[in-house]
């Protein structure tokens, strides 16, 4: 494991920004992404992880300094993404957390060995060994863990088979909840069109959006900026980006994708055609150990009501809160809101000595 002093405000956003293999490290913006001081590790591994490459294996981590009493907070990104998605909730969580956020093996700035795994099982343990091992390599115990999206299914995979290392799941519009069945009439209406069978046929050949993104060289940042300008701009629910966030984040989200295809290769063998788990969290729900706090945002794509089915399966404590004016990353769009949810779902944590179960304004119980 090596460590690196904390950065000067300026180097910030630039760490979190992973050099991409074989390539000269792209120029970044001298702006803040944060104030709250870091300090960012690679934690080294022997472990094989499911790959047959010799490559080294690490795991991108950053730390930020926190009340030496706080809780720990462990937050996963999800696909497509890596830790610097998080940029606009570390400040705000960093006052009532030791707030740790990783890059997942295969994404960001953390290794990229070889993906080799075939099946369901191999890929989940992919993800969840390295995670383990990462824990341990960390000394962590005791801790609230966060995943967004596919880091969610892979947090709650992860915590049904370890729940002895975490004391609360925060599950961010996670994916893998709910079952094919739930839309399977109209998922199979689509596959008998063309289009359908050709964007089934690219799935099922693991044709992921990064090869894409490679395939277009020098027009794949352009291709970024387009997206990132609409998805967190014009097309947002909520608190667009500011001009210099969409330029940083544009950067960011390119070198992360056209940066060599490792973690990305999971897609197939995680979900089927429609990004319905193969293995859906709903059916381990009665095994679930680990207290749970949902959180969605209104308009987010990933329903909340498979979360609403899990429930009422489930054996420990589950609460399912909604944030407005946010889509699937409500984190981004509404982090003020987000932060509050995230906030409440802990509140046992934060103000053990406080009776009151009263939802903040504005969030939503469903």
């Amino acid at each position: 494991m090596s460590l690196r002093l904390p950065l000067r405000r300026s180097q910030r956003w630039s760490y979190l920004l992973p050099t991409m293999a074989n390539e000269a490290t792209s120029s970044t913006p001298t702006a803040t992404a944060t104030a709250t001081r870091f300090q960012p590790t690679r934690v080294q591994s022997q472990m094989v992880f499911r790959s047959t490459s010799d490559e080294p294996r690490f795991i991108n981590t950053v730390t930020f300094d926190s009340k030496e009493d706080a809780p720990t907070l462990v937050m996963v990104h999800g696909y497509g993404a890596s830790q610097g998605f998080f940029f606009r909730n570390f400040d705000a969580l960093a006052k009532h957390f030791r707030v740790i956020a990783i890059d997942q093996l295969g994404w960001g700035g953390s290794s990229r060995p070889d993906f080799t795994c075939k099946s369901t099982e191999e890929t989940e343990a992919w993800f969840i060994d390295s995670f383990e091992e990462w824990r341990k390599a960390k000394n962590l115990s005791n801790i609230i863990l966060l995943g967004h999206s596919f880091g969610g299914y892979i947090a709650a995979k992860y915590a049904l088979k370890h729940p002895e290392h975490i004391k609360h799941l925060i599950l961010v519009g996670s994916a893998g909840v709910a079952s094919e069945t739930d839309a399977l009439e109209r998922i199979t209406r689509f596959r008998a069109t063309w289009t359908g069978a050709l964007i089934n046929h690219l799935w099922e050949s693991n044709f992921t959006p990064q090869k894409v993104i490679r395939g277009f060289g020098p027009f794949g940042p352009d291709m970024v900026r387009k997206y990132t300008s609409a998805r967190f701009g014009a097309n947002s629910s909520g608190q667009v980006l500011t001009e210099d966030e969409s330029r940083l984040l544009t950067d960011y989200v390119y070198h992360t994708l056209a940066a060599k295809a490792s973690g990305e290769l999971c897609l197939k063998y995680i979900f089927a055609f429609g990004a319905f788990a193969r293995v859906p969290l709903l059916n381990s729900a009665s095994e679930w150990k680990v207290p749970t706090t949902f959180i969605y945002g209104y308009d987010d794509w990933m329903s909340y009501r498979g979360a609403q089915e899990a429930r009422k399966h489930m054996k420990v404590p589950c609460e399912i809160i909604r944030v407005p004016q946010g889509g699937h990353f409500s984190f981004i769009d509404n982090p003020t809101g987000f932060h509050a949810a995230v906030l409440y779902g802990c509140r046992k944590f934060l103000s053990p000595d406080l009776d009151n179960d009263s939802l903040p304004e504005g969030l939503i119980s469903a």
